[in-house]
């Protein structure tokens, strides 16, 4: 048997999906045909049935257990229950069946009658430790009988991922927030040495709407007088595959640990302390500002040498969505910015909100609040570097997410999100240009940990 004849269906609970997203990724590119209900199943589609068919059809189980989903009631259990069903019927070797644990937890008391078993007396695997994922293809090649295939291209492990908790707030046109709400993601750290720590949360694939429709483009035109809002379109769907991104932008303290690292030197130097903004008693939490692409795509480089995984700036898409995080408002928190949910020049309004402070420098990462994705800073503080080639317009725009290099202005690249200094147009769609070379104490970046690939 080869690893693309065996169908692996995932069972899980919805609040663990962006690790399960990732080990289903990260499955398809092992060369395994994973089933999971946000990638297999189509809209329109009776889950009640096509769901049992998917389980009968699969020759690999994997229960991803969690606190949260030993602890939910409801059709994940019902699920578990299907499979001990298929173990028990199913000839032998037909089927196996893995409890996997995505945290400490106790594997549930789940019995199937009529042959006595319990989801207990399967061994489990702890899918959070740091050999998960090899231990998972060490158990079904051993389980398959895999024929030996050609090397594929290496696979990035993560470190095992740990949850944080954070609240995320909606407001209407005024500025009111009309809704707080309790979410949490997952994210893995990089040890950059000193005590330093890099924060790379997981993005969860998906579809979204890129852009701006032509009407809100025209209003916003009229209303800053700036022609430029136009690169906004045409609107277009893009479907992004799961990746990690940084929590935060790349702060003073992290460029600092890694600009001092010239034994990783790939192509140039890197100024030591690069900032505007750094003699303040809150400096190594500020972003790393008056960096150029060209200092962003040298910081990648060293923090790839140093991790063994690549890191890259982000497609203009992969930012965009991860800064949306789901939501269609022109920002993540809603119709409108304020100066209590971002820092930018607040002293200027949006929509029907009551002008803010404008603080006319950057603040410490993380003190305002986060986008569904758990990510900060999305909106002002510093503008941020993309990879891609400039372009003027979305027209033949890749819709797989990936950096767009084709026919593009290879001496510029967008700025995404907007500044402290800048006005309250910094919207999840808003983009800008500039030659690469350029650097500013408005411009940072931050980082992305993924495969990547390159149109």
């Amino acid at each position: 048997m080869k690893k693309s004849d065996i169908q692996i269906f995932l069972a899980h609970a919805s609040e663990d999906k962006p690790v399960v997203l990732a080990l289903h990724e990260r499955l398809k590119q092992a060369g395994y045909k994973p089933w999971l209900d946000k990638k297999d199943l189509i809209p329109g589609q009776n889950w009640r049935s096509v769901i049992p068919k998917a389980i009968a059809d699969s020759q690999l189980f994997i229960a991803c257990l969690s606190q949260r989903s030993i602890a939910k009631q409801g059709f994940v259990q019902r699920e578990f229950k299907m499979a001990l069903n298929q173990y028990a019927d199913r000839p032998p070797n037909s089927i196996y069946l893995i409890p996997l644990r995505l945290d400490e937890c106790d594997i549930p008391d789940l019995r199937q009658e009529e042959y006595g078993l319990n989801l207990r007396d399967l061994h489990w695997l702890d899918y959070w430790e740091e050999d998960g994922f090899e231990q998972l293809e060490r158990a079904i090649t051993y389980q398959f009988k895999l024929e030996p295939e050609e090397p594929k291209q290496p696979v990035i492990v993560t470190p095992p991922l740990s949850v944080f908790n954070f609240e995320i707030v909606r407001v209407n046109a005024k500025g009111e927030q009309i809704r707080k709400e309790s979410k949490q993601s997952q994210y893995f750290s990089e040890d950059l040495g000193n005590g330093i720590t890099l924060e790379m949360v997981a993005i969860p694939g998906g579809t979204f709407t890129m852009g701006t429709e032509d009407e809100e483009i025209e209003r916003l035109v009229k209303k800053f007088n700036w022609e430029g809002f136009r690169r906004e379109r045409p609107q277009h769907e893009v479907t992004v595959p799961p990746f990690f991104m940084g929590k935060y932008p790349i702060t003073q303290a992290q460029w600092k640990a890694i600009a001092s690292r010239t034994d990783l030197k790939v192509k140039q130097d890197l100024d030591f302390n690069p900032a505007c903004f750094k003699d303040r008693s809150d400096s190594d939490r500020r972003p790393v500002e008056q960096v150029n692409w060209y200092d962003a795509i040298e910081f990648c480089a060293r923090l790839s040498k140093l991790t063994v995984r690549e890191y890259r700036l982000p497609s203009e898409a992969e930012w965009e969505y991860a800064c949306r995080a789901g939501t269609t408002t022109p920002f993540y928190f809603g119709e409108t910015i304020t100066g209590e949910l971002a820092n930018y020049r607040a002293s200027e309004t949006y929509a029907e909100e009551v002008k803010g402070e404008y603080r006319k420098e950057t603040t410490a990462v993380g003190q305002f609040p986060p986008n569904a994705f758990g990510l900060y800073d999305m909106h002002g503080n510093v503008w941020e570097w993309c990879a891609d080639t400039w372009h003027d317009n979305y027209h033949g725009a890749p819709t797989d997410g990936s950096v767009w290099t084709e026919n593009g202005d290879d001496n510029c690249s967008s700025l995404r999100g907007g500044s402290w200094s800048f006005n309250p147009a910094c919207r999840s769609a808003y983009r800008f240009d500039l030659p690469r070379r350029v650097y500013y104490y408005e411009f940072g970046f931050r980082v992305v940990c993924g495969a990547g690939r390159t149109l």
